[in-house]
């Protein structure tokens, strides 16, 4: 007698005999049908529903945007800020981690950069209006590949909303220059003198910075440039 021929498909694959054809069926066999609303302990369907979890990013509370100043394209002619360009914005602790794991720290810019991170629609100008009563503190490092680590730190305390007086935080700056580099934090209300020496309290702590650092108004450096005296100081 002829040996029967194993079943096939009609894709031409062969199909195991022993596989049932109706599972359903297999399940009343097995056990009880579920009633509606019943629950099964089924450890490997809670493990296979766990690994096909969706994968959710951290979002910050606000979105910040990054800005280039590049050194080669200023000139003496041109006015402030006509080179500078936003680079990118982003809303999640990841995408900040990408960026910042690809992109120049202070210590490989060239002399004459300046890189902002700002609040998304923040302009880091005076002229901006969210800007234009406000001012900055600043904290200076002699010579070049001293910041990056305090520039670190100024970023994740701004995006992660570390200062008691967040709202009024518009952004920070580093300033590469030969000799000397230097982090500015920009606020909105100069004139409120006890948030801005809560900000500049708590930005020492961060920074683990230990010389006394000054708080200039944005419009004492517009009449005064250089000249334009501390208001507060820390």
């Amino acid at each position: 007698m002829a040996a029967e021929e194993p079943l096939k498909s009609t894709t031409g694959e062969t199909l195991n005999p022993n596989l049932n054809p109706n599972p359903s069926a297999q399940d009343d066999v097995n056990g009880d049908e579920l009633e509606e609303g019943e629950i099964v302990d089924d450890e490997e369907s809670s493990a296979k529903k766990s690994s096909a979890v969706t994968y959710q990013p951290h979002p910050l509370e606000h979105q910040w945007t990054f800005w280039f100043d590049n050194p080669s394209a200023k000139s003496k002619q041109a006015a402030w800020g006509s080179s500078m360009r936003s680079i990118y914005t982003f809303a999640t602790v990841e995408d900040f981690w990408s960026i910042y794991n690809n992109i120049h720290h202070p210590s490989k810019l060239a002399g004459g950069a300046d890189f902002y991170c700002f609040k998304h629609k923040i302009e880091p100008k005076w002229e901006d209006p969210v800007c234009a009563n406000g001012g900055k503190w600043t904290v200076a490092f002699s010579g070049r590949g001293k910041s990056d680590t305090s520039w670190l730190y100024t970023l994740l305390a701004m995006i992660g909303e570390q200062f008691d007086h967040g709202d009024e935080i518009c952004g920070a700056v580093v300033n590469v220059r030969t000799k000397q580099e230097k982090i500015a934090l920009w606020t909105k209300n100069a004139s409120n003198e006890a948030a801005q020496l809560s900000i500049g309290k708590q930005w020492k702590e961060f920074l683990d910075y230990n010389d006394t650092i000054g708080f200039i108004f944005h419009e004492d450096a517009k009449k005064l440039d250089r000249n334009a005296k501390n208001r507060y100081t820390i």
